[in-house]
């Protein structure tokens, strides 16, 4: 027992200890700078998306159905975290920088917000060219409701975003749809998965090149 008596016998023991403690901090904090720890989103079925009631904030108030958006020319669909946080007008800034392709391929885009609250919508509005409608129910925000998880936040980029987008409810998540026109689906299905998840704009304008108007379409079937 001798051994014990040799202080560096206790120094090499410390070390070892330290040496442990700090490769799982290490290993902890790459692991939570990777997916594994980011919520996972589901598919949305496009019956889903066409029953959700929406209202239009512009104008004269109305409400319509979701499906009306798309119906005939398709539709590229933000889903708006929260108008008011600091990173979502710069989401919108960029998608709407697609707005002049989109007008030549003929897509409307749009906007839905899960809250009005006072005027963060009208503040909001410079950054997005097209219309905005509110979703009560956040439906557009998924069948399952994307949330950021608990390790999620130990994600470095997150923080960072965090601390830009602090202001109000912004944990539940946004994201960007292109719907085809009638039944042609959802070609483009974009949820963010942490803040400031940004949306591919190439792959935005692959999609939308791949809507088939419906006018176009019974052109071709009475030429058949």
């Amino acid at each position: 027992m001798s051994f014990l008596q040799d202080p560096s016998f206790f120094t090499m023991g410390l070390w070892s200890i330290g040496a442990g403690a700090l490769g799982a901090a290490a290993l902890a904090l790459l692991l939570a700078n990777t997916d594994m720890f980011l919520s996972k989103p589901q598919k949305t079925a496009l019956k889903y998306l066409e029953d959700i009631d929406l209202k239009a904030l512009e104008n004269e108030p109305r409400t319509l159905k979701a499906k009306d958006l798309w119906e005939k020319n398709g539709a590229v669909i933000m889903a708006v975290r929260r108008p008011g946080c600091f990173l979502c007008p710069d989401e919108a800034a960029d998608l709407s920088s697609l707005k002049p392709k989109l007008d030549e391929l003929g897509g409307p885009l749009y906007a839905v917000v899960k809250e009005h609250i006072k005027t963060e919508v009208k503040d909001f509005q410079p950054y997005f060219k097209g219309e905005i409608f509110l979703d009560e129910k956040k439906k557009f925000y998924g069948p399952q409701r994307q949330k950021m998880m608990f390790m999620g936040f130990i994600h470095l980029e997150v923080w960072y975003n965090f601390f830009q987008a602090w202001n109000g409810e912004v944990f539940v998540l946004g994201g960007v749809f292109v719907v085809g026109s009638g039944k042609q689906g959802i070609l483009l299905e974009h949820r963010e998965k942490e803040f400031g998840d940004k949306v591919n704009l190439l792959s935005v304008l692959e999609a939308a090149k791949m809507i088939k108007p419906q006018t176009l379409a019974s052109e071709k079937k009475m030429i058949v």
